[in-house]
């Protein structure tokens, strides 16, 4: 076959295609994309990359054992020509950044798209492209111009992220945190540590790695690579920390950034104070790239949520306050965001709307009975556990002293929502938290709709 030149987007979505454009034919779980072959021709791709020859396409067609790691295979190509020497003499260097953690990597992921094009151009991913078909669809958009890459890795498994750092060789890794996020289908914290940790084993000796070393297990990680080693945190011996953290009337942290270069005022427009810790995770990776302590705070105070369901608060017309915050959930993200509704309250009426935390395994039940009883302790006045997995929390709250009337458990989301629509009232600041499969992100969308949509 004669060379093909690839002038738009690598997409695996056949709507997606535009004339130019590279299409992979990918068997999801759902949909088989060597069906829409045809319709990538007729949306003019230029090429298709199948596992069988659909004949009667009118495109040329690359037949290869395997599409997903063929994929990986073409985005490693397009890293490999960016930083090529000729390439990298006529337009600089590419920095590529891979972000991993049990949570945050999306805000992180979003702050540092915000912050890195005091460099110049970026490319980060839309909403969680962080899998072996999100990743490379993200390398995918890289040309000459892209000064930084910024790859969120995700992992279910040994072997994950070794994978990604294999289709995009990161030059800088940040590692958030190791929660108990998907600890069912990894066994164990030490587990899940060992996979995230792959990341850092990937960085070349003139790597940079930032570390939060206020997690010991991501502290540790310090010992598994040749990189320089940044460390980020609270703690007085971080390299890039945080000093006289407070939050304000709407739980938006504000702090000083103390790093080896100096100090400097940031100021969050993201809530809860635990958006400290994912914004000196990106202030490790500006200082790493040497972006000047007072630009990095400036943008880092101008940045937006940028990716929703994550912490999005919306002031109803009626009042009522709606932080919808169900992308993701674990028990970590969960405390956070429940002492986050508590703080922005300011002694308004809470609620706390909460679904299964998904894939915990033995730990499940104990997990959600801890949460329920916590929000007991934090006071928070109602509570709705809403589907069976989310029994055990309501269970928690009655166990830990919750009086009658404070906490209900409701069978699927349209029992909830008919409870919040009898009772919510003006002054009420009501969080929706579950993990994403769980549905919840659609209630807190249910809630906003109610009495009309205004922006936060």
């Amino acid at each position: 076959m004669e060379s093909l030149s690839v002038t738009a987007a690598v997409v695996v979505d056949s709507r997606e295609v535009q004339p130019g454009g590279l299409f992979v034919a990918r068997a999801g779980e759902q949909q088989d994309g060597h069906d829409y072959v045809e319709a990538a021709a007729a949306a003019g791709a230029v090429a298709a990359i199948v596992e069988r020859s659909v004949p009667g396409a009118d495109l040329p067609q690359v037949v290869v054992p395997d599409t997903q790691r063929a994929l990986g295979q073409v985005a490693r190509g397009i890293v490999d020509r960016r930083t090529s020497p000729a390439t990298v003499e006529r337009a600089g260097e590419l920095n590529v950044v891979g972000v991993t953690g049990s949570s945050g990597k999306t805000t992180v992921k979003d702050l540092l798209s915000q912050v890195l094009p005091a460099l110049g151009p970026v490319i980060a991913p839309p909403g969680s492209y962080n899998t072996e078909v999100g990743v490379p669809l993200t390398v995918s958009r890289v040309d000459e111009a892209t000064r930084s890459l910024v790859v969120e890795m995700g992992a279910r498994g040994i072997g994950h992220i070794a994978y990604l750092c294999g289709i995009a060789p990161p030059r800088i890794g940040v590692v958030l945190n190791v929660g108990s996020a998907h600890v069912g289908e990894f066994g164990g914290r030490d587990v899940i540590a060992r996979a995230k940790g792959e990341l850092v084993e990937a960085l070349p000796p003139e790597g940079v790695a930032v570390l939060n070393g206020d997690d010991p297990l991501v502290r540790r990680m310090a010992e598994r690579t040749s990189a320089t080693v940044i460390m980020v945190g609270e703690s007085v011996h971080a390299d890039v920390r945080a000093e006289d953290v407070q939050l304000d009337g709407q739980g938006r942290a504000s702090f000083t950034l103390v790093t080896p270069e100096g100090s400097a005022l940031v100021s969050l427009t993201l809530v809860g104070e635990h958006q400290v810790a994912n914004a000196l995770a990106v202030a490790g990776v500006a200082h790493a790239l040497g972006i000047p302590v007072a630009e990095t705070a400036a943008r880092l105070t101008a940045a937006r949520a940028l990716s929703r369901w994550r912490m999005e608060v919306t002031e109803r017309p009626d009042g009522v306050t709606v932080v919808n915050d169900a992308y993701n959930a674990n028990p970590e993200s969960v405390r956070a965001a429940l002492k986050s509704l508590v703080s922005m309250a300011g002694g308004r009426r809470t609620w706390a709307v909460l679904g299964e935390m998904l894939e915990l395994g033995d730990i499940s039940a104990a997990e959600h009975d801890a949460i329920g009883r916590l929000v007991v302790r934090l006071n928070i006045a109602k509570l709705i556990a809403v589907g069976d997995g989310a029994r055990p929390v309501y269970q928690g709250a009655s166990l830990e002293g919750s009086w009658a009337g404070e906490a209900m458990w409701a069978p699927d989301r349209a029992a909830a929502e008919e409870v919040l629509a009898a009772e919510l009232a003006a002054g009420d600041v009501v969080l929706v938290k579950s993990s994403r499969d769980a549905g919840l992100r659609h209630l807190g969308d249910q809630l906003v709709d109610a009495a009309g949509r205004s922006d936060s």
